[in-house]
């Protein structure tokens, strides 16, 4: 989720589809820590349909597109790994997030009848670090962390049909700094001591020069370094607000290019988003370009981090620094995933979402798919990227298309744009390496 979620790193976005009528659409660049981000939100009240819409029904109604489970696993190929018993089966995904959401278990049901899917063979709740406040669906920010929970839940499902989902849930909201991680940090660190996953999806982060120095930031790695010793994959969104992001106080946006933490971790992969353009049965319309509509793509080079080892081959790119992201997935609003959820009095329904926690969630599904063709967990998956990067059949497809620059308005009323970072032929600032063809790629780093 984005900050504009507590950090969150989602677009919670959002577009409140079962709706009939007029709708506005408005980019959202204030924020107040620790209230979800909302950023192209485009809603209005709604009236229930007895289906989940189509494509052609958001495009018509909202004028954007939206996209249902099986378009975005036609979109990625996962097809021939499910013809093989490759779904999943065996491994767990461990989805973290603050507060969790009190009606995941019964809507992600729903979400899987809906679109004929499977219930997972295990979804397990657990709250390590302490028990967490009662739900309150007048609070902004446990309202938006159940948000970011359900998309977490029924997309990473959605990948892996057959992979166990554990759901680890904080009790304090991850925003802006420090505030948050503490806590992230004893759960995550109980997941791994008890071996309870195989992959860890963390859609959140947080500017790098919102915590105090860098060394407090780097007080806050002890489950990152302990994932790496024991062969646990970390991944981490970017963030949706481009080559910028939030101020410690949660407000948009640094005038100068920053980066987020833990995608900018050595120790974490670093996941960004794309825009896919997808016809009604998931066939691509056109190349996968750089994720810039409602929000954009985070991408750039650590202020806290030298570059670590496994990109020594992109330092034209990178130089000293540690750059983001490694990998990138769909983020897109204009192209969102469909998401239902029922915690809201009133408006159960079904969602469009984009952002970054889109993009973390997908790859922490096909990451749990080549754990199960590995028969073990991978660990630390960045040194294997870089060097399958340079093989055309590994499954990581370039994208050469798009940028990351961020426009919003400041405090004062002052438009501001952040230029970012282009898109071209190899590594690059704003999509990584590029994205990912499943098959191939499930195959290539779990041979």
């Amino acid at each position: 989720m984005h900050r504009r979620m507590p950090a969150l790193l989602s677009l919670l976005t959002v577009l409140a589809l079962c709706s009939f009528g007029v709708v506005s659409a408005r980019t959202v660049s204030a924020r107040v820590a620790p209230r979800p981000a909302v950023t192209g939100h485009i809603s209005k009240p709604m009236k229930q349909t007895a289906a989940p819409p189509t494509t052609a029904d958001c495009e018509a109604q909202f004028g954007i597109a939206c996209y249902q489970p099986f378009q975005l696993q036609q979109a990625y190929n996962l097809a021939p790994l499910y013809s093989q018993g490759l779904n999943g089966t065996g491994r767990t995904i461990v989805i973290v997030d603050s507060f969790g959401s009190p009606t995941i278990q019964q809507d992600l049901h729903k979400f899987d009848r809906a679109f004929g899917l499977a219930d997972p063979p295990s979804l397990k709740i657990i709250q390590p670090a302490g028990a967490v406040p009662p739900f309150d669906p007048n609070d902004p920010t446990m309202a938006g962390w159940a948000e970011e929970t359900t998309l977490d839940v029924e997309w990473a499902h959605v990948m892996a049909p057959g992979a166990n989902i554990l759901l680890v849930e904080t009790p304090v909201a991850e925003t802006e700094g420090v505030t948050g991680f503490p806590e992230i940090v004893q759960a995550e660190n109980y997941v791994i001591n008890n071996k309870l996953g195989d992959v860890i999806s963390q859609s959140f982060a947080a500017t790098e020069e919102t915590f105090p120095s860098p060394d407090a930031l780097r007080h806050l790695r002890s489950a990152f370094e302990n994932a790496s010793l024991h062969e646990v994959t970390v991944l981490g969104a970017t963030g949706d607000d481009g080559a910028t992001d939030a101020f410690l106080d949660g407000t948009c946006c640094y005038p100068t290019r920053v980066t987020a933490w833990p995608a900018t971790d050595p120790l974490v992969t670093a996941v960004g988003g794309t825009h896919l353009t997808l016809g009604s049965r998931g066939n691509r319309l056109a190349p996968d370009e750089v994720w810039n509509d409602f929000g954009a793509t985070g991408g750039g080079l650590s202020s806290v981090f030298e570059r670590p080892g496994f990109q020594d081959s992109v330092e034209n790119v990178v130089g000293p620094q540690r750059g983001v992201p490694d990998i990138s997935m769909s983020a897109a609003v204009d192209g969102g995933v469909l998401v239902y959820f029922s915690f809201l009095p009133g408006q159960a329904g079904y969602y469009v979402f984009g952002g970054t926690s889109v993009a973390t969630p997908l790859f922490a599904g096909i990451v749990s798919i080549a754990a199960q063709k590995a028969g073990h967990s991978l660990g630390l998956i960045n040194d294997q990227l870089y060097r399958l990067a340079k093989n055309s059949g590994s499954g990581i497809v370039d994208v050469t298309r798009g940028n990351n620059s961020f426009s919003f308005t400041d405090a004062n009323g002052n438009p501001v744009t952040v230029t970012g970072y282009t898109a071209g032929r190899g590594y690059d600032l704003a999509s990584g390496l590029g994205t990912i063809n499943a098959a191939k790629f499930v195959n290539a780093i779990a041979p």
